[in-house]
């Protein structure tokens, strides 16, 4: 019973972060959308099995003792990434688990400010991560990619680089964001079962509802070729697997935002705008908050129930 909170929020972190990995190859018909959400699906469970342990661990040691806490800050972390993406605002589920820790925690009374002031400074550094990796990754491959004289080649090459780029970005947000979906349960149920359970529901969410984003979210980036979006799907991927490496939840939409300037800058583009800025940042404050004051509502309307 206390699961399902848990499994509404991994179904709904990949319907709508499939789309970072996927996009815009699928929105530019370079794979189709089926072979994506099997790629996407297959990878996110391994990823959170073989790759998700350090971050669980994180998140079940600031996350409430209580088992109801931690059904609650779940919940209101799947109330706040699904009505946040309905109404179009930015949302992290990374931010989103956080901010309802931090209200469980205040309810409580036992806030571990130090753990949590490393999960704040990853997500300064993760779009700033993914324009690192991305412009290096562009830099390194543009050469020996130009030299392919035949089209027909160059386009196997992207086909074929995609896929397995995909499949490691799909391996990374499983990894990554894995303890944002029942990191909370993991004293309860176990690391491993935490895992599974987490990226199970993660690549159910992909392979039934990631559709409509897909197309939506892939077409953000267009204006990249096809070159290029493949590369900076690859900055994204880097980045959020170096977090799940460290342990430390980080949000792929934001690290994709990063990867997409990354690239743009090395292609001799410049594609950055207060819009992009205010986007990232948005998500830093709104997201949190909110998800702390659903928390708190949900914790006090129990108790008068």
């Amino acid at each position: 019973m206390y699961l399902l909170p848990a499994i509404f929020f991994g179904w709904s972190l990949g319907a709508n972060d499939a789309a970072n990995i996927f996009g815009t190859a699928v929105s530019n018909r370079i794979i189709k959308y089926k072979t994506a959400t099997i790629i996407s699906a297959i990878f996110i469970i391994i990823g959170a099995v073989i790759g998700g342990e350090k971050g669980i661990l994180t998140i079940s040691s600031i996350s409430a003792s209580d088992l109801k806490l931690a059904a609650i800050s779940v919940l209101s972390s799947a109330i706040t990434m699904t009505t946040m993406t309905y109404i179009g605002v930015p949302v992290s589920s990374s931010q989103a688990i956080v901010g309802s820790i931090i209200a469980t925690s205040l309810i409580e009374g036992t806030v571990k400010w130090g753990i949590l002031s490393k999960l704040f400074l990853a997500w300064f550094f993760t779009p700033i991560g993914g324009i690192f990796f991305s412009y290096i990754s562009y830099k390194i491959f543009a050469r020996p990619f130009n030299k392919i004289k035949s089209i027909y080649v160059k386009e196997k090459v992207i086909f074929f680089a995609t896929l397995i780029i995909g499949a490691y970005g799909a391996y990374s947000l499983g990894a990554n964001n894995v303890a944002n979906i029942t990191g909370v349960f993991a004293n309860a149920i176990g690391v491993k079962n935490a895992a599974l359970l987490g990226g199970i529901s993660i690549a159910l969410g992909v392979l039934t509802y990631s559709y409509k984003v897909m197309y939506t979210v892939g077409t953000q980036i267009i204006e990249l070729d096809y070159y290029s979006s493949a590369i900076a799907v690859l900055g994204e991927s880097i980045t959020v697997w170096i977090y799940a490496l460290l342990g430390i939840p980080v949000s792929t939409s934001q690290a994709i935002v990063g990867a997409v300037i990354g690239a743009g800058y090395a292609k001799g583009s410049r594609i950055s705008s207060k819009k992009i800025i205010f986007k990232i940042v948005s998500a830093w404050i709104n997201t949190p908050v909110i998800a702390g004051a659903i928390t708190f509502l949900i914790y006090y309307l129990m108790r008068l129930v």
